[in-house]
């Protein structure tokens, strides 16, 4: 994972660089990227000793469902060339984080045992958003095997305020 991270790194901050302009454009189409680059079949195709620079980007180009624009054609190409595209979905996150650090947000991940409508949603991005000191872009994830309460990661920093953590807590404390 960090030799995957590491070659990602300079692509991203060259691309961050060269689409500073217009950031929430490259936003758009890199994700857009890094949602065809992950498919599996993909990368089998890619790959292929048989499967040529031209085919993996034409395959990619006539895949996608947004229009790409000059500088996203090229940078595909660059990437594909380098036999980089393992690292596409990488490149994506790493672009993603270098852009809402620019803006003073963060990614956060809500994990939940439940589906958290929107209002409660709401609720609990302002009081994380308090918590952590940072306007946060959050996505929720089910995970039922938290039985109840929320699981939230913003980057390296954690806040686990689940059943299934506090039992694990109360099973430590008892077995102590």
């Amino acid at each position: 994972m960090a030799e995957i991270a590491t070659i990602a790194r300079p692509y991203a901050e060259a691309l961050f660089k060269a689409s500073a302009s217009d950031l929430s454009t490259a936003a758009i189409w890199v994700e857009e990227l890094r949602e065809i680059a992950g498919n599996p079949q993909l990368q089998q195709f890619a790959d292929n000793p048989n499967s040529s620079v031209a085919q993996v980007f034409d395959l990619i180009t006539g895949v996608a469902r947004v229009a790409l624009p000059e500088m996203a054609r090229n940078f595909l190409r660059t990437v594909i060339e380098n036999g980089r595209l393992a690292a596409l979905p990488e490149i994506a996150l790493q672009f993603r984080a270098l852009k809402s650090a620019q803006s003073g947000s963060s990614d956060a991940v809500v994990y939940s045992a439940f589906a958290i409508e929107s209002d409660a949603l709401a609720g609990v991005t302002a009081a994380l958003e308090k918590r952590f000191g940072r306007k946060l872009q959050v996505s929720v994830q089910l995970q039922p095997e938290l039985i109840g309460g929320i699981r939230v990661v913003v980057g390296d920093e954690v806040l686990d305020t689940s059943v299934k953590a506090r039992l694990e807590q109360m099973k430590v404390a008892l077995a102590a």
